[in-house]
């Protein structure tokens, strides 16, 4: 294979670790997923193993055409399966109607967008496997009442369970990062739907962390059409609620609106 010094891009930290890449394909535990997708295959360590895994199930979605050009000459194989687009913009139903597993090293800077990208694709996506920056990873898995635990915290631990699996040092990467990376593995659960209206759910999340250090009473205001009374969770502040919490705060702000 033609060596290449790669470029960092988009905040991505090329992983060089072939042991690393292979305990990060062996964390996938699906075993009869309708497809593999990476993002960001970059200089293809991850690519090479789950070609020779999934076969034709496989599919790399890189944007940087440079890699490209490189994954076209290396791996032949991928043929159509290898997309030159952005994760974010693309039509992932083009590639699975369901089942789909989504893994990679996620670009530091763009972590987030992909993790809401996989959010409105839930019902497309029932495993992640992706290496991010350690904080992220953490923050995604935080419990309630964690000062980190956020707006993709409470999003994502509705509809996936999450598992904290290893942490990766700086030096596996080039160029290395000055910080510490970690996996985790987000397995679809068996919640189809919330039993709340789910647009007003990931209002009241985001409007709720939005100015996480008032209390919901007042984060809130803008969602309601009169000062909020009569629920005990509005004196709280929004790292205090569970996800139930949150699908019982929607369900009483929706009947309050519904009743106006």
């Amino acid at each position: 294979m033609k060596r290449v010094t790669p470029k960092k891009r988009l905040g991505q930290h090329f992983l060089k670790d072939k042991g690393v890449a292979l305990k990060i394909v062996n964390s996938i535990a699906a075993s009869n997923a309708n497809a593999i997708v990476e993002v960001g295959p970059g200089t293809g360590i991850l690519t090479g193993l789950l070609l020779e895994r999934y076969g034709d199930k496989f599919y790399g979605v890189e944007i940087d055409a440079e890699s490209v050009e490189y994954l076209k000459e290396n791996f032949p194989e991928l043929g159509k399966n290898l997309f030159f687009a952005d994760f974010i913009n693309l039509n992932l139903s083009e590639i699975a109607s369901n089942n789909m597993v989504v893994v990679g090293n996620f670009p530091y800077n763009i972590s987030s967008q992909i993790f809401f990208k996989i959010f409105d694709n839930r019902h497309l996506v029932n495993e992640v496997v992706c290496m991010v920056q350690r904080e992220v990873a953490q923050r995604i898995c935080e419990p309630p009442g964690s000062r980190t635990y956020g707006i993709l915290s409470v999003l994502l631990q509705a509809y996936f369970h999450i598992s904290y699996l290893f942490t990766v040092n700086e030096g596996v990467f080039h160029p290395p990062p000055k910080v510490k990376s970690a996996v985790i593995r987000l397995t679809r659960n068996s919640i189809s739907k919330l039993e709340c209206n789910e647009k007003l759910f990931v209002k009241v999340v985001k409007a709720g962390f939005n100015q996480r250090r008032k209390t919901l009473r007042n984060s809130l205001k803008s969602l309601l059409s009169k000062p909020s009374q009569g629920h005990s969770l509005f004196d709280k502040r929004p790292e205090q609620l569970s996800v139930a919490d949150f699908v019982d705060l929607t369900n009483f702000i929706g009947e309050i609106e519904k009743a106006i």
